[in-house]
């Protein structure tokens, strides 16, 4: 379809993310707003890549809050935008609305799964979401200068990936059990690591290579928070104990914490056990984006 079908597709067609009107407005508990479903990007051939947005209430004249950005995981293959892990589903408040409590402003976004594209896909889509977010940002009332992302499982990798790259600006990172090395995956074509990447990882050693935050590591990274559970069947706890050493080599700031008894998830752990995890973790991310922080 072409000639003269041009003209209807531009009077037809949905306005572009960059500039479509924000959806409306739910409440989404005391004193947050949630906007669901709101694109971000378009790509040619795939569905349209969408955003939660979790909002504080606002008054004119208030300062712009912080970013969250919270990436699921899920094997790079499963999980839902709204999802940061079985332990937390039941929480009321939720872990998005306690963000909105302590002052920021929640992104919880969609990536490309495996089934759909490989990497670096589900990578671009976060650079992606970044970008629209600090072009929307005077309608948000965000500081996109102030950005922690936080993610888990397969979402730790790629906000791994994110605040090493150096191309877009992230205030600290924290990540919760993520693989920092696809190498190790080896010759099998049907881990999740070969699916990811399109091959077994020992078939594009250098693909692999690019997707593995551990040799990415750089001088300048900004700031890591590693939290990893000590008997993960998974992922190895040694990812994140080796990339804490990496990072630290370079001189980058790096917080380990590795958690005794505790399976990839928090399996394991009691219910106040990982309360004190997600509270420790979100002090972490308000110490980053604190006016005239570090």
């Amino acid at each position: 379809m072409s000639g003269p079908h041009d003209d209807l597709f531009a009077v037809i067609g949905l306005p572009h993310p960059d500039r479509a009107p924000l959806p409306p407005a739910a409440p989404g508990g005391p004193g947050v707003r949630v906007l669901r479903g709101v694109p971000y990007a378009e790509v040619p051939g795939s569905r349209p890549l969408e955003l939660d947005l979790w909002l504080p209430e606002r008054g004119e004249g208030d300062p712009p809050s912080a970013l969250m950005l919270a990436v699921h995981g899920g094997a790079w293959r499963y999980g839902r935008r709204g999802d940061m892990g079985y332990r937390m589903r039941d929480w009321r408040p939720g872990p998005f609305a306690r963000f909105v409590a302590a002052g920021f402003v929640v992104a919880a976004v969609d990536y490309r799964l495996n089934g759909e594209a490989t990497f670096p896909a589900p990578l671009d889509d976060l650079r992606a979401a970044l970008r629209w977010l600090a072009l929307r940002s005077g309608e948000l009332g965000v500081d996109t200068g102030r950005t922690v992302v936080w993610g888990e499982s397969a979402g730790a990798h790629l906000v791994s990936l994110l605040a090493l790259g150096g191309d877009v600006p992230v205030t600290g990172a924290i990540a919760w059990y993520g693989p920092s090395d696809l190498t190790l995956a080896g010759d099998d074509p049907t881990t999740p690591e070969a699916l990811l990447l399109g091959g077994a990882p020992t078939t594009r050693p250098d693909l692999a290579r690019q997707a593995s935050p551990l040799a990415q590591v750089r001088p300048g990274a900004p700031p890591f928070l590693l939290v990893h559970g000590e008997e993960d069947t998974l992922v190895d706890c040694e990812h994140s104990r080796r990339f804490a050493a990496r990072l630290a080599e370079v001189g980058a700031r790096v917080d380990l914490r590795t958690v005794p008894g505790a399976e990839h998830v928090w399996h394991g752990l009691g219910d106040g056990e990982v309360e004190e995890i997600f509270a420790g973790s979100l002090e972490w991310a308000r110490d980053r984006v604190r006016w005239g922080g570090e």
